[in-house]
């Protein structure tokens, strides 16, 4: 019941999954249920971004894949000895991974994430009016 959630096509859909999700294991579980109900806003803000970086945004392999790198060759060294040589290690390690990184699905799509003209909703972008533009003060 969770992946209906977020695997919901738009934030309506994901809203009646959730409510779904609620009602069953409330009785059950409610101090999950509670911290998943405290954190929902947060937890469905993907959907103002563009539905491209959805499966990136739903993942942490990206932060895992960088890591991985690291990872291996810290185990092989056995360590680094001082703090300067490792943080050294870890620039250098990461640096050379990034050559190898392909780029993440809709990056052409970021200037419109930050773009105060465009906002997204369920991962389509949409104009915003001029008289919207002048009440907001910020995009989210």
């Amino acid at each position: 019941m969770i992946h209906d959630i977020y695997r919901a096509e738009s934030r309506k859909e994901a809203e009646k999954a959730f409510a779904r999700f609620t009602k069953t294991f409330e009785a059950k579980y409610p101090t999950a249920v509670e911290k998943l109900v405290k954190t929902k806003e947060l937890t469905m803000q993907f959907y103002d971004f563009p539905a491209e970086h959805w499966s990136h945004i739903r993942s942490t392999n990206p932060i895992e894949s960088m890591f991985a790198t690291v990872r291996l060759r810290t185990r092989k060294t056995k360590g680094c000895g001082s703090r300067k040589a490792t943080l050294a290690m870890v620039f250098q390690l990461a640096c050379s991974a990034q050559k190898r990184w392909r780029a993440l699905n809709g990056s052409d799509l970021m200037a419109d994430i930050v773009d105060a003209r465009f906002r997204f909703k369920d991962g389509i972008k949409e104009t915003v009016s001029d008289a919207d533009l002048l009440t907001s003060n910020t995009k989210f």
